[in-house]
C-alpha cells in the first residue's frame, strides 16, 4: 500500500504507515498468539510513529518520554489510543521474551482489531488519501 499526504510530502510518516500496514498483515497471518500480539503492538507503534513524524516539532524536554506520551501531546484526539497501547506494552514485553501462555488467542485477536481501528483513526487524523499499491492482482 502507498500513502500520500494531502498537505505536502511527508515521506517519513508515509513510510511508517506502510511499515505499520505490512506488520499488521503479518500479525493477521500469524497463528501463535504471543507472536501475533507482539506484531500487532509493533504495528501500533509504527502508526504512532507516523503521527509523530507528521505532527511533532523538535523541542527541548526534560527526561525521556515514550511514543504513547508524545502521541497524547501532539495529537490529543488520539490520547485514549495511546493509553490503551501503553497499557498493552508490559504484556507485549512478556510475550516478546517468550513467556509461555502470557497472551491468549482472544487477546491477540482483540489487539489486532484494535490496531486496525487505530490505523483508520490515524489516517483520518492525518487527512490521508490512501493509494493502492501497483502490482499483480491476487
Amino acid at each position: 500500500m502507498a500513502y500520500a499526504f494531502e498537505s505536502g510530502s511527508l515521506s517519513a510518516a508515509a513510510d511508517c504507515l506502510d511499515r505499520a500496514e505490512t506488520t499488521l498483515c503479518q500479525a493477521q497471518s500469524t497463528s501463535a498468539p504471543g507472536q501475533r500480539y507482539v506484531l500487532a503492538h509493533t504495528a501500533a507503534l509504527r502508526v504512532a510513529a507516523a503521527v509523530l513524524a507528521a505532527r511533532a516539532r523538535p523541542r527541548r524536554t526534560r527526561g525521556l518520554c515514550n511514543a504513547w506520551t508524545l502521541l497524547a501531546t501532539v495529537a490529543p484526539e488520539l490520547s485514549e489510543w495511546g493509553e490503551f497501547f501503553a497499557a498493552a506494552a508490559l504484556k507485549r514485553a512478556a510475550a516478546a521474551s517468550g513467556a509461555p501462555h502470557v497472551v491468549t488467542s482472544r487477546e491477540a485477536d482483540d489487539l489486532v482489531r484494535a490496531v486496525e481501528q487505530f490505523l483508520t483513526v490515524a489516517e483520518r487524523a492525518l487527512r490521508l488519501s490512501h493509494e493502492p499499491s501497483v502490482g499483480p492482482a491476487r
